[in-house]
């Protein structure tokens, strides 16, 4: 099979400090080395992988999700992110598969992309 895992997303937007703040900020990835590629924007990085790179500067779709439903990050601290998001006001659809009890926690981007975050059946909103 040629290919073996997923490397990154892209997201599009037209604010790059609040696209960082939300991703950076709330959400816990890292800023880190990008090369030079004569535009603005950021790769964010999940451990030492950079998983998603956000580029500015370029004109947004009409239609800001576009062709990509979501992307899905596993995730940990429920209750704390969950906290995160009320106290900014930031709406979220919580649910737990009933087989599995893997919380998905759906939420959207200041530029619209769909975002959904997985967390172990274990963990509590308490």
């Amino acid at each position: 099979m040629a290919v073996t895992e997923m490397n990154h997303f892209t997201v599009l937007t037209d604010d790059l400090e609040r696209t960082r703040a939300f991703y950076v900020g709330l959400l816990g990835l890292r800023e880190g080395p990008r090369p030079p590629l004569g535009f603005p924007g950021a790769w964010l990085y999940a451990g030492e992988r950079p998983v998603l790179h956000v580029i500015a500067g370029r004109a947004l779709p009409e239609e800001r999700r576009g062709v990509l439903d979501h992307m899905a990050f596993s995730a940990k601290d429920l209750a704390g992110i969950t906290g995160k998001l009320e106290a900014q006001g930031i709406a979220y659809d919580l649910r737990k598969q009933p087989e599995s009890g893997v919380w998905q926690l759906f939420l959207f981007d200041p530029s619209g992309a769909k975002v959904e975050l997985d967390f172990e059946p274990g963990e509590t909103l308490d």
